[in-house]
C-alpha cells in the first residue's frame, strides 16, 4: 500500500469509528458544535437564494446549522466529502433537522470535485485542505475556490499546518498521517497567492492540541490550525 493510502486507510479508520460512536451535537467529540468562525459568517448569506459549498463537510457539523440558516431565504448548502460513512451519516442527520431540501449530498475527492464558476456566496473547508492528495492539488483547489466564488462572496479556510504525531505512551514521534504538511509559512504564502487582491476577513494561527487513536495507540497530534477567512472583491 502506497502512502497516500495509508494515510487515506487510517483517516477512513479514525472518522469512521467518530462518525459510530460519537452523535451530532452531543458532547463527547469535536462533532458537538459546529465551528464558531463559520457560525459569525451567517449573518452575511442571509439573503435570496443563497447557495453555500461545503468542502470536507463530514457529518453535517457545520452544513446543518448553514442549511437552517438559509432555509428562510430558498437556499441550499452543497455538501462533499469523501467518505461514504459521512454521506450516510449526513443523509440521516438532514432529515433529523428538518434540512433535506437544503442539503445536497456529493460523495467525492474534494481534490478532484468540479467548482462552476462564480457559483457560491460561500464556500467552506474546515480541516479538509490537507486532505488533498498533493501540494498541487491542494493550490489546484485553491483556485477553483476562489474562481467558483460570487463577486462580494466568501471563503471561509480552517487548514491544519505543521503537524505532528507523538506516540502518548512511547513518546516516539510518528509519522504525521496527513497528506499536506506543510509549514505554517508555506501554507499560510499559498493562501494568501491563491486570494490576491481579496479582502481578509479574519487571518488566525493557532497552536492545538489533540489525543487521538491510530489503531490501538494513543496519539498526541499537535497541529498550527491556519483560520482564513476572505471576501471576493
Amino acid at each position: 500500500m502506497n502512502r497516500l493510502n495509508h494515510i487515506r486507510s487510517e483517516e477512513k479508520k479514525y472518522h469512521d469509528y467518530c462518525y459510530d460512536n460519537y452523535k451530532l451535537f452531543e458532547q463527547g467529540s469535536w462533532l458537538y458544535k459546529p465551528v464558531q468562525t463559520v457560525m459569525d459568517l451567517l449573518h452575511m448569506v442571509e439573503k435570496d437564494h443563497p447557495l453555500i459549498l461545503d468542502l470536507g463537510c463530514g457529518v453535517g457539523r457545520n452544513s446543518i446549522p448553514l442549511a437552517q440558516a438559509v432555509k428562510p431565504h430558498n437556499g441550499k448548502v452543497i455538501c462533499v466529502d469523501l467518505l461514504d460513512s459521512a454521506i450516510v451519516k449526513l443523509n440521516q442527520y438532514r432529515k433529523e433537522f428538518d434540512v433535506e431540501e437544503e442539503i445536497e449530498l456529493h460523495q467525492a475527492d474534494i481534490g478532484q470535485y468540479q467548482i462552476s464558476t462564480e457559483q457560491y456566496d460561500l464556500i467552506v473547508a474546515v480541516s479538509a485542505l490537507e486532505h488533498t492528495a498533493s501540494e498541487r492539488e491542494f493550490e489546484e483547489v485553491l483556485k477553483r475556490m476562489a474562481d467558483g466564488t460570487k463577486p462580494c462572496g466568501i471563503n471561509c479556510l480552517i487548514v491544519n499546518s505543521e503537524m505532528k504525531e507523538t506516540d502518548l505512551f512511547t513518546g516516539e514521534e510518528l509519522d504525521a498521517l496527513m497528506e499536506v504538511n506543510l509549514s505554517t509559512a508555506v501554507m499560510m504564502n499559498n493562501l494568501e497567492r491563491a486570494f490576491t487582491g481579496w479582502e481578509v476577513l479574519r487571518e488566525l494561527v493557532k497552536p492545538l492540541v489533540y489525543e487521538i487513536v491510530r489503531g490501538e495507540r494513543k496519539v498526541l497530534l499537535e497541529t498550527n490550525a491556519i483560520t482564513y477567512v476572505v471576501r471576493k472583491s
